[in-house]
Parts: C-alpha cells; structure tokens; sequence
C-alpha cells in the first residue's frame, strides 16, 4: 500500500487560485505584504481542507522532535554575560538548522511540560542550571576551571593582588537565584587565597538607600577595604553610594565589578571588571544541546579589565 503524498505550497496555491508566494505570505502572516482579507481567508480555508502541514512541524513529526531548543531563563540572571551567550547559542544553533525558543521569568514543571508537549522541543537548556542546581563541574562548563566558580576567585584576586584582605560583596535586592551561588564560590575562594570570608550585604537599587546600605556595611566592617560586585550594575551603584558617602575611590575603597556590561568605562573612576566569553560559552552549550564535537570550541579564559577603581 503506497504512502499518502504530503500536502505542498504549491498544492494550497493551486486550490486556492494564488500564487505559492502569495500562499507563503498569508500562512507566515508576513506583515510587509498588502493581501486582500478575502484572499487570505480562501488561501486559509484551502489548507485546512487541504490538511496542510508546515514542513518544521511535518519534520517534527517524522523526527520525533522538533528543530527548537528552549532556553529557560529565571528572573535575576539576566545581565552581559546572558547576552553574550543568548548571542552564541542562538547563532550556533541557527548554523546548524535549529532556532532557539527564549522563555524569560519562573517556570513550573506544569509550564515547561506544557512546551515540551506543544512543540517537542530537541532540547530544553536552563540557564546557569549547573549553579543554579549547587552542582560544580571542574571544565569548560561548570566551575572551577572556566565556569563561575573560577571567574569568582579570578575578582577576589586581583583584589588580594593590589593589598586587599579584608573584602566586602555586594549583592543585588532582585533576589537573584546565582546569588547563593556566587556567596558559596566567594568564601571558596577566599579560602584558597587565605583570606577572610567577604562580608555580604545588599546594595538596592534606590541611590539614597544603597548609599545608605554602604554606609552600614562600613559602620559594621570598618576593616573594609574593598567592595567585590554580584555584577557591574551593582558594582556601579557602590560606586556612587561611596562618592555620596564622600569617600575616595580607590583610595579609601576600592571596587570591582563582575560580567562587563559596558558602562563601567564611562564613569569617574572607571569600574575594573571582570570580563567572561558568554557568546562561546553559549555556542558550546547549542553543539552540546545537538550532541556535536565542542573539540574546536573552547572559551577564552575571563580575564580582568582593569581600571582606575582599584
């Protein structure tokens, strides 16, 4: 018994009297093409009747998946590095035929099971899920050679490196899901170099308040002398908390921000940051995602940009 042909564009057109072009642009919903209200419900009606399949989800079919990867990304994490790596595995994975699905904020089991029954997604990525999950993986992709866990120890350092025992870190007031993490690879790292743990605190975003948050830390912590950043947003906000505090940056404080987001250059004193390659990172996690080499593929290490804030 012979299989049944599948329905083509070309089949839609020629029941619907249009052309395949016209057919492509009224089932993309192509906003940039003016076609009448009666041709576009003919050329809809004509592939329902038709029993039209497009060809993604006709592949998915055959597949047993479909040629989606769904990036989970939880509120808090966003930042320079996401971006970079948003960059590389979005660009990877359109190499290799694949386009990448981006869902931002809390996701259930209840929600991303729904994903996984509505579009069979090849793979499903969350990010910073090694951290996230209190799992670190000594490679590329995890922590203490090129993941989070080294470019923690690579900050703290360069402030030991320039005379700085006595550290704060200051967190975001986003709650963010790497700040536990983060906290965790900090006393980690602070071990190994033989100083103190940091001290935490919480620098909020309102300029009166986080000036007020620096000015407690250092009424508690006198011995500070340097401030790490959960990221450079927040090292910035530090910075300017310090100079309302009407004190001297590097002088009095030195600070250092994480995850270079650009603006750290543009304001007195610069921000020294730590700058990490997130757009390979992201094209090693789409080659891993789609089960190809990632021989060819390695990160360059984090390395410190630095300025006049340290």
């Amino acid at each position: 018994m012979g299989t049944s042909r599948r329905v083509t564009l070309n089949d839609v057109a020629a029941a619907s009297g249009v052309s395949r072009a016209t057919v492509s642009f009224v089932l993309n919903d192509d906003p940039h093409q003016t076609i009448s209200a009666a041709t576009r419900d003919r050329v809809k009606e004509a592939a329902r009747t038709l029993g039209y399949v497009p060809h993604g989800v006709a592949r998915a079919l055959r597949e047993g998946t479909s040629r989606v990867v769904v990036l989970n990304i939880d509120a808090g994490t966003e930042g320079a590095y996401s971006r970079g790596y948003l960059h590389g595995l979005d660009t990877e994975l359109a190499a290799h035929d694949h386009v990448l699905l981006v869902r931002h904020g809390r996701h259930t089991a209840q929600s991303t099971q729904q994903v996984l029954d509505a579009i069979a997604p090849r793979a499903v990525i969350r990010f910073g899920e090694t951290y996230l999950t209190g799992h670190v993986l000594d490679d590329l992709g995890g922590g203490w050679r090129g993941g989070l866990a080294a470019h923690t120890a690579l900050q703290l350092r360069h402030l030991v490196d320039h005379g700085h025992t006595r550290i704060a870190l200051a967190l975001p007031d986003t709650g963010s899901p790497l700040a536990e993490a983060r906290l965790r690879f900090t006393g980690d790292a602070a071990r190994g170099l033989g100083i103190p743990a940091p001290v935490p605190f919480v620098a909020p975003r309102p300029r009166s308040a986080c000036a007020d948050a620096v000015a407690a830390l250092l009424s508690r912590a006198p011995q500070v002398t340097a401030i790490a950043g959960f990221n450079d947003d927040v090292a910035l906000r530090v910075l300017t908390a310090l100079r309302d505090l009407g004190r001297r940056v590097p002088v009095d404080t030195a600070v250092i921000g994480f995850d270079d987001n650009g603006y750290g250059e543009h304001v007195v004193p610069s921000l020294t940051t730590i700058d990490v390659d997130g757009e390979a990172h992201g094209r090693l996690s789409a080659r891993l995602a789609l089960g190809l080499d990632t021989s060819a593929l390695e990160p360059r290490p984090a390395r410190v940009v630095a300025r006049e804030s340290v």
